[in-house]
């Protein structure tokens, strides 16, 4: 498992204005971005006493949480992801997963996923039946990527965060969902041995700090 340096930053659009022509500047759009973003619709699960959530809450070092998403609203590309926490790095494996498989595991059938060819399908299986993981909430949002090759730098602008509180509807394009609490955009800045002077220096703001924000924890809140 190869883990990556992770920093987020919770900014504002006024500072999402200031950024964005330094990041076109100096850094590539992510090809597969569609000018120059992306929709994502995410599915988070979590246990039945909430552990992925209390951990986060808690500051819990070490800790996991698993989702399906999808891009722009197309489900024939969907994909199971589980992101694996350690201090401030990161990593993550996932796996693709049919249309038809997420309907199952939203409709509350899993009873295929035991045996799948997929291990991190097999892994979800596991923990779904020994851990009680289900489907809990749709993340909704736009994102904005930019590359860096040297030092394999990805920055992302998330914003338009949604929630979809305790629906669990995730291929329905019509599921309701509502802006979470302030409308908070989230600078994130990934890399892999060494960050260059010149991405530290594009992503200076004054007054910011890194900080421990989840889209995850932020759509619960409204539980």
């Amino acid at each position: 498992m190869e883990f990556r340096h992770e920093w987020k930053h919770n900014i504002n659009m006024s500072d999402m204005i200031s950024i964005r022509p330094r990041l076109r500047a100096v850094m590539q759009p992510d090809e597969h971005a569609e000018n120059g973003k992306y929709e994502i619709r995410s599915l988070y699960f979590d246990s039945l006493s909430d552990k992925a959530l209390r951990e986060k809450l808690d500051g819990v070092n070490i800790r996991e949480k698993f989702r399906i998403r999808y891009y722009n609203g197309d489900t024939s590309y969907i994909l199971l992801e589980k992101k694996y926490k350690r201090g401030s790095f990161g990593s993550k494996t996932n796996a693709l997963m049919t249309e038809e498989e997420a309907q199952k595991i939203t409709d509350g059938h899993f009873d295929w996923m035991q045996g799948h060819k997929e291990p991190l399908i097999r892994e979800l299986y596991d923990k779904m039946t020994m851990q009680g993981l289900r489907p809990k909430t749709i993340v909704d949002y736009t994102r904005e990527p930019y590359t860096y090759p040297p030092g394999n730098v990805r920055i992302t602008i998330d914003y338009h965060i949604h929630t979809g509180l305790f629906h669990t509807d995730f291929l329905n394009p019509d599921c309701p969902t509502i802006p979470i609490k302030g409308d908070p955009v989230i600078l994130e800045i990934k890399w892999d041995a060494w960050l260059p002077d010149i991405i530290r220096r594009l992503v200076q703001l004054e007054n910011r700090s890194s900080t421990a924000f989840s889209k995850y924890a932020a759509c619960r809140m409204y539980d």
